[in-house]
């Protein structure tokens, strides 16, 4: 679906936000709500499916700070989402501030959110996935089948992973 820009006023921009749920609704799924009566918006701007119905499924063992990074890079890679959104999806779904998530990807990577932004730009994300291999050492065939899946286009699937360990 085609997306537009339009510029609103301090007032409707003010209204907006007041039927907005924190965290999770954008201009876009509001004006969804208001204009078409859907209650519960599941089409997006990207077209799919509400950000918190389904949500990346981790195996065990894996540390919460690369939980939350992996995350954050499957919202921007597969569903489209920017690094704000992304944020803010993973800390609706993990019942945290924001800043609890910005946290693992810049302060326990030695990064500014300006340099996570430029590696989420990289096609194939190879710079962030050779950084995550050698901060989480112990799981980089974890995070290499994560990688790979993201660049093939498939789903990203924990069997998949656990069977190319074996």
């Amino acid at each position: 679906m085609k997306n537009y820009s339009i510029e609103v006023d301090e007032k409707v921009w003010n209204y907006l936000k007041s039927k907005a749920e924190p965290l999770v609704d954008t201009p876009n799924t509001v004006l969804h709500k208001i204009l078409f009566g859907e209650h519960s918006v599941s089409v997006r701007k990207t077209g799919q499916e509400h950000p918190l119905d389904a949500e990346l499924c981790l195996p065990s063992g894996i540390p919460k700070a690369l939980e939350q990074i992996l995350e954050v890079i499957y919202e921007v890679k597969k569903r489209g989402r920017s690094r704000n959104e992304a944020t803010n999806i993973v800390a609706y779904r993990r019942k945290t501030a924001p800043q609890t998530v910005i946290d693992k990807y810049c302060r326990q990577l030695g990064k500014r959110a300006y340099e996570i932004d430029s590696l989420l730009l990289d096609q194939n994300l190879d710079d962030f996935r050779v950084l995550l291999e050698s901060r989480f050492a112990n799981h980089q065939d974890f995070i290499s089948s994560f990688f790979y899946s993201l660049e093939d286009g498939t789903s990203f699937s924990v069997n998949k992973v656990i069977e190319d360990r074996k």
